[in-house]
This record gives structure tokens, sequence and C-alpha cells, in this order.
């Protein structure tokens, strides 16, 4: 059985009172009602009195529909005009009207036409709100997405800047896999004091990861790529993240490892939201600066410390600005580090001069390590104040020193704890420099009770603190 059509209602009665028609729907539906004849030329307007949408909309009477909105939704009035003739109803379109000011207000026209021959009944809803929560809602988008780059931009720079700071560098023969140059942090994590150079790249970890870290070298050497592996240390058996990538040296290939703890690693590369925060906590609290530059020298990154050490207001001051600037007794210092960084991919330079903002210029010991991860290149330096190291490291010789005048004078197991609490006492002032002289931040980075950290200090063991302590 054929369904017919519906007959569209004829709606041709109601012609005459589209005005009334109009005020109607205005004040229970609508924002805005027109009145247009059949040639497109509006009749009458009526408004909400409340919110109107142009004050000036009486003046649209006796003018065209299409040029009372915006030149670029012209064509959507044309649209519904002709399916006005051809339908006698035109869908719902989004013009802009001028309102208040000149201001383009946004409206959406349904209409339709009171019978063949009679007027069009145009309504229109103001989308002012609409288009305001659409646009608050753009913002807070695009605020998020802004926030969220801030962030990867932030974890980035800190895992950077920590990477320099802390990981173990080498760089190895491709051929020979035997040490060439090394940095301080290799020194201790490996350790093998300063006897590195010339020594079997594999041999300096744990025997189980020897045929592993032998894989590691001879494939990213033979294949020219970087590649990573995890391995353990020799003494503390500890798990290490180990990645060897090659970079070409002026006498042939050459491979440059880092050796990074592997709990640090996972947790950097996990979905933890305080990881970001832990990074900036470990890079700020170093005594060491730490700068990372482009190929001609130039500040991308760098630290608090180096920032305290040249006496520059912030990272924005000094990025863009030539390490030289600050760092090298001579002004080819830095160029010839980069160059021989480029070149061996570690360089050190001993006894170097670091000049403040108020010309006062401070010894301090540089190593630059070449950043070959990544498409552009960029060089990581680290610089240590000497002075500074010179004198905490006096003062341990001059407390060593009274400790070891008690041999044969007191018994092993007293020496012993006396050398433990001196231990302590180190490790205490230690924390409290990278905190600044905070009992409280030091106590919480050791994980001892600010009481404790302050007897220790001041030579009084813990478990008699109430009894004067001893000195030799």
């Amino acid at each position: 059985m054929n369904r017919r059509a519906p007959v569209p209602a004829d709606l041709g009665p109601l012609s005459g009172c589209a005005e009334q028609l109009a005020e109607a729907f205005v004040s229970l539906a609508s924002d805005i009602a027109l009145v247009i004849d059949a040639d497109g030329v509006i009749q009458s307007v009526s408004q909400s009195r409340v919110s109107p949408i142009a004050l000036n909309a009486g003046g649209w009477v006796g003018r065209p529909w299409i040029d009372t909105v915006s030149g670029d939704t012209r064509r959507k009035v044309e649209l519904m005009l002709d399916d006005l003739k051809s339908t006698g109803v035109a869908r719902r379109r989004e013009v802009n009207v001028a309102g208040e000011n000149d201001a383009e207000v946004p409206v959406a026209f349904s209409a339709l036409r009171l019978g063949a021959l009679g007027p069009v009944l145009a309504v229109g809803r103001d989308l002012r709100a609409v288009s305001a929560i659409q646009q608050r809602f753009l913002d807070a988008q695009q605020e998020l997405e802004r926030g969220y780059w801030r962030a990867r931009q932030a974890e980035s720079r800190y895992r950077l800047l920590f990477q320099v700071a802390t990981d173990a560098v080498l760089t190895v023969d491709a051929r020979s896999l035997r040490v060439i140059e090394a940095n301080h942090a290799a020194a201790t994590t490996l350790g093998a004091g300063h006897a590195l150079a010339g020594r079997v790249a594999p041999e300096l970890f744990d025997r189980s990861s020897h045929g592993m870290l032998q894989d590691l070298l001879l494939n990213a050497g033979s294949r020219g790529k970087p590649a990573e592996i995890q391995a353990r240390l020799s003494k503390t058996l500890a798990p290490v993240a180990v990645s060897a990538t090659p970079f070409r040296a002026g006498d042939g290939l050459r491979l440059l490892l880092r050796v990074r703890d592997a709990e640090v690693r996972d947790s950097a590369n996990s979905a933890n939201a305080d990881i970001t925060r832990t990074l900036a906590l470990l890079v700020d609290s170093t005594l060491d600066g730490v700068v990372v530059t482009d190929s001609s020298g130039r500040v991308v990154l760098a630290n608090p410390a180096f920032l305290k050490l040249a006496e520059c207001p912030s990272e924005d001051e000094a990025r863009g600005h030539d390490l030289g600037e600050w760092v090298g007794r001579i002004p080819s210092d830095i160029a010839t580090l980069l160059g021989s960084a480029h070149e061996h991919g570690i360089a050190h330079l001993v006894r170097s001069s670091l000049r403040r903002a108020d010309g006062v210029a401070i010894d301090v010991d540089i190593t630059a390590a070449l950043l070959a991860e990544g498409e552009q290149e960029r060089f990581g330096f680290t610089i240590r104040a000497c002075g500074r190291k010179t004198e905490a490291h006096a003062a341990w010789l001059q407390a060593l020193a009274a400790l070891e005048q008690g041999v044969g004078r007191l018994p092993l197991a007293e020496l012993m704890a006396r050398s433990a609490q001196l231990i302590e006492q180190r490790f205490m002032s230690s924390a409290l420099a990278r905190t600044e002289g905070d009992a409280v931040a030091a106590a919480a980075l050791l994980g001892v009770a600010v009481e404790h950290l302050q007897q220790a200090l001041a030579g009084i063991p813990a478990e008699r603190a109430d009894s004067p302590s001893t000195s030799f």
C-alpha cells in the first residue's frame, strides 16, 4: 500500500495576520521576527524589548533583507529566499546582523511563506549567549593545550638538565670498545676512581652484563643507530640504563655511552604526575652549575646554581647569550671546549674562571659533553666552583686528620663510632648547603627528624642527647 506524502497546510488565511504572528513569536519563543514581501524587502520588525538584538532594527523596514546582514552571510539569505520560492519553507541558517556600535550579532533564522502569494515570516534566535559559551569552551581548551605544552616543555627542560648534571658519560672507541674519555660522574658511578681511560667498557660493569653490553656497543657501531639496554654495576649490582650513541670523530667512529640510574629513568618515562616536580627539586638543589648550549655555545638552558654563580637575574636573561660571556680565562676557552667535545664526546677544562656580574672572577672546573641524542646538536656543561669545594674538602681533611690521631689511644670500636658520626655530619652539612640552611628541608631530604639533624651537627649523639660530646 503506497502512502502519499502529507499535503502542507495552506497558510494563506494567516497572511493578513503576519505582523501579529511576528509579535506572538517574539513574545513566546524567539528574539526577533521579520515580515518580508515577495521581493525580499522587510515590511516590519518585531524584537524582544528585554534584550533587543539591534536598537536600529526599526530602520530595516523598506530595505532588502539581504542588505541587513554581513557580507560573508549574504549568501545564506539568498539560499533561504530561493528555498521560500520553491518550497515555501527555509531551513535554519545562521547569519550575522549589525547590532550596537556596528558589532555583529549572530542570529539563527528560520522562515516560511504564509500562503502561495503571502508574505514571509522569518523568525530568529539570538546566538550571542551560545557563541560566548562556545568561545569560553575554545579558550579553555586552548589554555589546557598551552598548559599541557608548558608542562611538557618544563619536563623536557628538567630532564635535559638532570641528564647533564647526573649522567655518567664515557667516550668509547667503536672498534676496540676501550674508554677514551669519561666525566666525573662516570668515575663515581662506576666506582673506578679516575682510572677509566684505556679500560674495556663492558668490563666496567658486572660480569653478568658483559655479553649484553658488548652486543650493544658492536650493534650501535655497525648500524650507526643509538640503542639502549639495562645492565648492572659491578660493585653494588644496582640496575642502570646504558645507552650507546654513535658519532663521527676525526679519526673514526666513536660511541657516546650514557649510564643513568634505571629507577630514575623508569620514573621519568612513567605517567607520574610528580616527575617534573621531582626532577625540578633534583636540578634546582645541585650545587654545580649546569648549562645546555647549542653548537655555537649560546645558552639554551641553565639551572639556578649557574645563575647564582654568574649573578644572572634569570634563565631568560641568560638564554641566547654566548656562554663565553661568563666562563673562560680567555675568549677562546668555550670554543676550544666545544670543538674538543664535538670531536671526542667529552672535554675538560681544569681551573678556568667564571666572571660574575660584579666583575669578580672565581675559579671553576668545566666539563663539556656532547648531547648526541635528538636532531639538534647540543652540549651540556657542568661548572664546579673550586673555591667552595676546596674549603669544604680542607675542612673534611682536617677532621679526618684529627680522627687519625686517635689511633693507638682509642679502641677501634670508638674510632668507628666517631667516624660514623663524622660522616653523618658531612652528609647533613651537604643537605643544609643544598637547602640553603633550611633545617626542616634538609631533614626531609635525608629522611631524619629535625632534632636528630641539629643534635648531630652539634656533635651530640642521638642516643645520648643529654651527654656532652667527647673531643680528641
